[in-house]
């Protein structure tokens, strides 16, 4: 069941997630806990940290999986989910020893995706995963199109990719994407997305709509028993009906 929660501003929103993996923590300390990259969840990373330097043994048993990579980039390029994860939590709670992530420039790229994919089979599934709303409705790097992937994949990018501001400090234009696939994702217990801004106003609207397509890899998430959706108040201005 998908239940959507609005609250007042991008803050509010990551404490909110923020208290609410610290409770899971808690409760389930050697999760595996699936982390999507960008400005989103940039916050509520901040706020872990937080209480990760409060509370030192919360962090110690848990295990972190990245969701997606830009394919193409250097390693050390600012761009890349690796440095921003690294970054902003992985390195800030020194759990680099149970992280586990794509490489940024594979020398085979599909080998890469056969890697995770059987880590994941043998050390999962993932317990909780924070997902962000694309613009083009797009999981990690599950694109619209015809047909989706289940498992680990390349993934050809869109444009709307292409475009995001994670990409600004890029020294170069990433080739392709590395990304959990569908079934990977649906397969999670749990399911966290953080949707905030104006720019996630449509996105957030057709996800609402119920409608379940290809052409919007994020209505998939209809099919999952345990998604909570929080969006700030600038995302859900045009909502006219919430989900019952």
């Amino acid at each position: 069941m998908l239940q959507l929660r609005v609250v007042p501003d991008y803050e509010a929103l990551s404490g909110i997630v923020a208290d609410r993996l610290v409770e899971f923590l808690r409760r389930q300390p050697n999760a595996l806990v699936c982390l999507a990259s960008g400005a989103t969840p940039t916050r509520t990373y901040e706020l872990l940290v937080e209480h990760g330097l409060r509370e030192p043994t919360l962090f110690r048993q848990c295990r972190m999986l990245k969701l997606d990579e830009w394919g193409g980039l250097p390693a050390n390029d600012l761009a890349t989910c690796e440095h921003h994860l690294r970054t902003t939590i992985i390195d800030p709670l020194r759990i680099g020893e149970r992280y586990t992530a794509f490489t940024t420039q594979a020398d085979i790229p599909e080998s890469e995706c056969t890697h995770v994919s059987s880590w994941l089979r043998e050390n999962g599934p993932i317990d909780m995963c924070i997902l962000g709303l694309g613009v083009n409705g797009h999981l990690g790097f599950n694109e619209p199109a015809d047909a989706l992937q289940p498992f680990a994949h390349i993934a050809r990018l869109s444009e709307a990719s292409l475009r995001h501001a994670m990409l600004n400090p890029a020294t170069g234009r990433p080739t392709y994407g590395l990304t959990l696939g569908m079934a990977e994702i649906l397969q999670s217990r749990e399911i966290l997305l953080l949707v905030n801004g104006r720019s996630k106003q449509q996105p957030l609207k057709e996800l609402i709509s119920q409608r379940i397509s290809t052409s919007f890899p994020a209505s998939f998430l209809w099919l999952h028993p345990n998604v909570t959706v929080y969006a700030d108040a600038a995302a859900a201005a045009e909502l006219d009906d919430q989900p019952s």
